[in-house]
């Protein structure tokens, strides 16, 4: 007698723990014979540990129900009970009732729900994996909300079937990376009223999965609507709610993120102060955080992207010597991949020497948001950017050569969209 290798397999890949086994057999026998069950945690660690490797009829039965297969596939010697030539619906009413005393009246094995494991949780992530990639190419637009919100339904399908409590909360929070997705194209290309509706309900999904991560995206994202809309008391308190979540406490890493968006948050409030202290903060911590195996999403923020949200921070403080530093910096370290980031920290790049009063050379490095984005039209938030700095630029230098071109060549880009 040796342990059944099999079952245990079976069980990890559905999340099961002893427990939760014992108690959906309980549930399967009871729809099979119209009585509650008696299957323990004891009975598990026997059937796992090899003790009981011939079950008895009504644990085949309730083995089956569970996992949807016969039982000689979980590593089990079928009963003699079971060996009735007979075929399928008949050899189930025979058998049932003679190990149990009870006419089968129950939905037949094959009626059953397929059982949803890690497995299809893994095959519904690598979906939203791709979707994390095009957004990094190209940045938010209406292709990728509507892929994003068809991953979801996806997901909320098989919600719908049996599983075990990790595999559950795995899809929880898988959908509500999907929603957040769908909300985040929508705050890239400024369609922020969705963004919002998205956002709501990816919270009440992040709540449901209990994962931190998952929970910290939402408030970072909800951060960034806020921003968006300018309104900064409600930015920074979904700043501090990331600050303050399971992951966040948890990891260095997601520490950082949340204190930047609070640096963020208070640079729009027009406190420098609170502004640069968080800044450096968030460069301490992200400092402490080790390699380590994240989310797909997470895969844009690093000292790159540190140092481009502190040009931003610059910029919104009034100092665009240390804004156009940063930038340079971010532009340095950030991947070709990141079109979509580096279009943006371009952006913030020109608006630091606008700042300066170097038009010209603000110019020629705004034209460079064009070059970057290689033909596709420019994202909401980007667009944007490049209007603030259209306007500066002929505040400031409005008859100049430069400026003219300039204007040119927004009208064409601008008729891409």
């Amino acid at each position: 007698m040796g342990a059944n290798a099999v079952l245990k397999a079976r069980m990890q890949e559905l999340g099961l723990t002893q427990e939760e086994l014992a108690a959906r057999m309980n549930t399967a026998l009871a729809d099979i014979t119209g009585r509650p069950g008696d299957v323990s945690a004891r009975t598990i660690r026997n059937l796992l540990n090899g003790t009981s490797c011939r079950p008895i009829g009504r644990t085949c039965a309730a083995l089956e129900r569970v996992f949807g297969c016969p039982v000689e596939d979980l590593g089990f010697s079928a009963p003699h009970t079971m060996h009735n030539p007979q075929e399928g619906p008949v050899r189930r009413r025979t058998f049932l009732t003679s190990a149990t005393g009870t006419a089968a009246a129950a939905v037949p094995l094959v009626a059953q729900r397929r059982t949803v494991g890690m497995s299809d949780v893994a095959r519904a992530a690598a979906g939203m994996n791709a979707l994390v990639e095009a957004d990094d190419r190209q940045g938010g637009h209406a292709e990728l909300e509507k892929a994003a919100v068809q991953g979801r339904a996806s997901v909320l399908e098989l919600q719908q079937r049996n599983a075990g409590e990790r595999v559950r909360r795995a899809l929880y929070a898988l959908a509500a990376e999907y929603t957040a997705m769908a909300a985040w194209s929508c705050i890239d290309a400024r369609n922020l009223d969705q963004a919002q509706k998205y956002l709501n309900e990816a919270s009440t999904y992040a709540g449901l999965s209990q994962d931190g991560p998952t929970e910290m995206r939402v408030w970072v994202n909800l951060s960034m609507l806020a921003s968006q809309r300018r309104n900064w008391p409600e930015s920074l308190a979904a700043a501090q709610a990331a600050q303050a979540s399971q992951g966040a406490r948890r990891d260095p890493f997601f520490d950082s993120l949340g204190r930047v968006r609070v640096a963020l948050a208070y640079a729009g409030l027009g406190n420098r102060q609170g502004a640069l202290r968080s800044l450096g903060s968030a460069q301490e911590t992200l400092a402490k955080a080790c390699e380590r195996e994240r989310p797909r999403w997470t895969a844009f923020y690093g000292q790159a992207e540190l140092d481009h949200l502190a040009a931003i921070v610059h910029n919104r403080s009034g100092q665009p010597t240390h804004a156009e530093a940063m930038a340079h910096r971010a532009l340095a370290r950030i991947p070709p991949v990141f079109r979509r980031n580096r279009a943006l920290a371009t952006a913030q790049l020109a608006l630091a020497q606008i700042h300066q009063r170097d038009a010209e050379q603000a110019t020629a490095t705004a034209t460079g948001v064009f070059t970057i984005m290689d033909g596709d039209p420019l994202p909401g938030r980007t667009r944007t950017l490049i209007g603030d700095f259209h306007r500066d630029l002929f505040v400031l230098a409005p008859s100049t050569a430069f400026a003219r071109d300039w204007a040119d060549r927004m009208r064409n880009e601008w008729s891409r969209a």
